[in-house]
């Protein structure tokens, strides 16, 4: 699959298959980030990142390719690049910035989660001290949050240790150093 192909609705009929497929997983991506309260743009350039042959795009071929204009392109990267899902990348020789999904981006926003889940228990936690014990009726909502949080901060950390046991040596050792561009 070449790195570009408009998504013009008129050239629909004149699409592959694998073309169309592409484009709904774009989409699928998009609709998914809206869910969670994130631009539907960002999520499409993700989607695309995530199937793009080379893996690396440039903000131009982004904007082609999804037919977005330059400037949504440049506001949606730096969003993503904040989140730690992409980077910012060159290649010997040329001047032009590409981007390309940042090597372990799943595991480190997965660990700023474990993080944000240790605020909301200490924010529930603060709470309680509140709340007058007597009022179990009030305590419950806060006793939840506390709970849920407490466990997920306890248990997410272990599960991604067992997750890195997990991984093949192979896959490990690209994620530790990624291969140089070409």
């Amino acid at each position: 699959m070449s790195a570009t192909f408009p998504l013009k609705p008129d050239s629909i009929l004149m699409k592959s298959t694998a073309q169309l497929e592409h484009q709904q997983f774009i989409e699928t991506v998009g609709l998914s980030f809206e869910l969670v309260g994130l631009p539907r743009m960002a999520g499409r350039i993700l989607g695309w990142l995530l199937i793009s042959n080379p893996p690396h795009q440039s903000p131009s071929q982004l904007a082609e390719v999804l037919q977005a204009s330059k400037g949504s392109i440049s506001t949606m990267t730096r969003l993503l690049t904040q989140i730690g899902l992409i980077e910012r990348t060159s290649l010997p020789g040329q001047r032009r910035d590409y981007f390309r999904i940042k090597p372990k981006a799943w595991a480190e926003l997965t660990k700023q989660r474990i993080t944000q889940i240790k605020t909301f228990r200490e924010i529930a936690e603060q709470g309680l001290t509140l709340i007058d014990s007597n009022t179990p009726h009030l305590r419950q909502r806060l006793e939840e949050m506390q709970g849920v949080h407490a466990f997920l901060e306890q248990e997410l950390p272990l599960m991604m240790e067992r997750w890195e046991r997990r991984q093949p040596q192979g896959l490990q050792a690209a994620v530790d150093e990624p291969a140089r561009l070409s």
